[in-house]
């Protein structure tokens, strides 16, 4: 396999190296899979990249803010069954591979891992999760276009992007077509105002983010 490694000479000795390829094979995404130290890795028609390396504060900053999100709507639905399972690698019946930043599962059938099975959600023995988002940092044009094409061809039914730099929430909802389209209100956690949980990331350019988790509860304690 012929990659490419993008690091500039600029970046500091921990930045993250992306690895990227556009003739790749399911193989070839097995083998970077089980020998690298990936942080993230995306496969589809041919498209592989990882990015290896450690987090960045401000990604996991935000990552911990959504993930605590889903445990606020959780504690206010508590009828309602969740786990998020954020990071974990989905395989796709060897054509589609991704990690996304967030994994949710809601209801019945959530995936459990058996001593000696791969620590992976496999589309062959798994359901679907019923949210996934990416939290773009320096991946934003990815997780617009490669990634959202990923989790449309899986079928997965609500899709979220989070902007870092502009500190914004774009939602998706999966339509018949097998196509995202732009929600306002989410379909997975109804009840959740969106506008609301973008006004809690804003405040994340002056407050840390279990400020930002308080000041959203209190908000929905209100509304409740």
């Amino acid at each position: 396999m012929t990659i490419s490694l993008e690091k500039s000479r600029f970046s500091p000795p921990d930045a993250v190296t992306v690895v990227q390829q556009r003739n790749a094979t399911w193989q070839d995404d097995v083998a970077l899979r089980d020998n690298q130290d990936w942080r993230k890795i995306a496969f589809y028609q041919g498209w592989l990249r990882a990015d290896i390396g450690k987090e960045a504060q401000n990604h996991a900053s935000f990552s911990d803010l959504m993930t605590t999100i889903f445990f606020l709507w959780a504690m206010l639905h508590s009828e309602e069954t969740l786990q998020s399972y954020g990071r974990c690698l989905i395989d796709g019946q060897k054509s589609q591979a991704c990690a996304p930043d967030l994994v949710l599962y809601k209801g019945e059938d959530i995936p459990k891992w058996q001593p000696g099975e791969p620590r992976r959600i496999s589309t062959e023995r798994h359901r679907l999760p019923d949210l996934v988002g990416e939290v773009g940092d320096t991946t934003l044009s990815l997780d617009w276009d490669e990634q959202k094409q990923i989790y449309a061809s899986l079928g997965i039914a609500e899709y979220w992007v989070i902007d870092v730099k502009g500190r914004r929430l774009f939602a998706f909802g999966l339509r018949e077509q097998g196509r995202y389209e732009v929600i306002e209100v989410s379909r997975v956690l109804p009840g959740l105002p969106l506008e609301l949980v973008e006004q809690a990331l804003e405040r994340l350019e002056a407050e840390t983010n279990t400020a930002a988790a308080n000041w959203l509860m209190q908000q929905l304690q209100a509304q409740a």
